[in-house]
C-alpha cells in the first residue's frame, strides 16, 4: 500500500473511533479553501484523519493512465478505516467514500456525503442525463498542451467563479484533475449502505448565492443526485446556504457531524 499523507488532528481527550475525511477536486485534506480545513474544530471531540488523495497535497501521484481514480481512492479509504471509523466525503471524495462504505460497511460507523459527485445514482432524471451527456462529450477534449494554470482558470471562470491563487499545491491539484478518471460515471452498489445499521447524512447547498452558470451546470445536477441518493440509502438530507457547505457554513455542518457521530 502506497503511503498517503494524512493530517491527524486530536485534542487531549478526543474520542474514538476516528473520523476519516476525503476531499474533493482542486484541494487537499486540510485545505481551507476547498478541503476540510474548517473542520479542524471537530478535533476537540474526535480524532480526525484528513487524507490527501493521490496526486494531491503531500500524497504521491498515481501510476497509470489517470492521475487519480475513484476506485484506487476507495481502496485507500478502506485501508484508513482501520478497525472502524466515521467517514466523510466531499465531491470526488464523496464517490470514494460511497464505494468504500459499500464494500466494507462493517468498518464504517457513520457516513456523511457532502455534495457527492455520484451522478449515476439518478441517471434517469432528465437534468442528470443531460449533464452526463455533456460531461461525457467533454471528456478528453482538453488541449494536450493545456497548462495547470490555464486549467485552474478554466475550471473556475467557466462557471462564473473567481480563480484561486495559483500556489504550487493548487496547481498540482489542478494537474491531477486534468487527468482524473471521471467520478460522475462511477457505478456504486448502494444496497450494502441502505442495509447498514449505522446512520448516514447527505449535505447539499441551496446554491442561491452561486453564479447562474455554476448553479445550472453543477448545482442542479448535484442537488438532484443528493436528493435521490439520500432517499435510496435512507440518509438524512441537510440543505444549507451556499454551494460549498462545509466551507461556507462550517458551524452548521460541524454541528450536523457531531450529531451524526453521537447517534452512531
Amino acid at each position: 500500500m502506497t503511503e498517503l499523507n494524512v493530517t491527524v488532528l486530536a485534542d487531549p481527550g478526543a474520542a474514538e473511533p476516528p473520523a476519516v475525511f476525503v476531499h474533493g477536486v482542486l484541494a487537499w485534506g486540510d485545505d481551507d479553501l476547498y478541503g476540510f480545513g474548517r473542520q479542524r474544530a471537530l478535533a476537540a471531540s474526535r480524532r480526525l484523519l484528513l487524507v490527501d488523495r493521490r496526486g494531491h497535497g503531500g500524497s504521491p501521484d498515481l501510476d497509470g493512465p489517470h492521475r487519480t481514480d475513484y476506485e484506487v481512492d476507495a481502496a485507500d479509504v478502506v485501508s484508513l478505516l482501520g478497525e472502524g471509523a466515521h467517514l466523510v466525503g466531499h465531491s470526488y471524495g464523496g464517490v470514494a467514500a460511497l464505494l468504500a462504505a459499500s464494500r466494507r460497511p462493517d468498518l464504517v460507523r457513520s457516513l456523511c456525503l457532502i455534495q457527492p459527485g455520484s451522478l449515476r445514482v439518478a441517471e434517469e432524471h432528465p437534468v442528470i442525463a443531460e449533464c452526463l451527456a455533456r460531461n461525457r462529450a467533454a471528456t478528453g477534449s482538453l488541449p494536450a498542451d493545456m497548462s495547470a494554470e490555464d486549467y485552474l482558470a478554466l475550471a473556475t471562470s467557466s462557471v462564473g467563479m473567481p480563480s484561486p491563487e495559483a500556489t504550487p499545491e493548487r496547481l498540482r491539484a489542478a494537474r491531477t484533475s486534468m487527468g482524473e478518471r471521471p467520478c460522475w460515471d462511477a457505478a456504486v452498489e448502494l444496497g450494502p449502505i441502505a442495509d447498514a445499521d449505522w446512520p448516514s447524512l447527505v449535505v447539499v447547498g441551496d446554491w442561491a448565492s452561486a453564479p447562474e452558470a455554476y448553479r445550472r451546470l453543477a448545482g442542479e445536477p448535484l442537488t438532484i443526485a443528493a436528493q435521490v441518493l439520500a432517499e435510496r440509502i435512507g440518509a438524512d438530507l441537510l440543505t444549507v446556504p451556499g454551494f460549498y457547505p462545509h466551507v461556507q457554513e462550517p458551524d452548521q455542518v460541524n454541528r450536523a457531524l457531531l450529531d451524526l457521530w453521537s447517534r452512531a
